[in-house]
């Protein structure tokens, strides 16, 4: 395999990773906000409870999304010199 095609493939890979992560984050978050929304329509008095519960869910979210950002990020950029490594090993 020509070493650019894997950073190409590679980079693609990571791209569409970090997108995907960010859309389920982003779809998450929002499922989270209609459902605590309803829920404080059909019970006001308990708006400070789901509101707390509701922003700790979304830390945890938001904290997964990052995650997979980061790992997106570090398999683009640590593929170079790996596949650079295994270029020179190989011949």
């Amino acid at each position: 395999m020509d070493i650019s095609l894997g950073l190409g493939l590679t980079g693609l890979g990571a791209g569409l990773g970090a997108g995907v992560a960010l859309l389920g984050g982003g779809g998450g978050i929002g499922r989270l906000a209609t459902a605590a929304m309803e829920g404080i329509a059909r019970q006001p008095e308990a708006a400070g409870d789901i509101k707390g519960g509701m922003i700790i869910t979304a830390a945890f979210i938001e904290g997964a999304t990052l995650f997979a950002v980061v790992v997106c990020l570090l398999l683009a950029l640590g593929a170079q010199g790996y596949l650079g490594a295994a270029a020179e090993a190989l011949g």
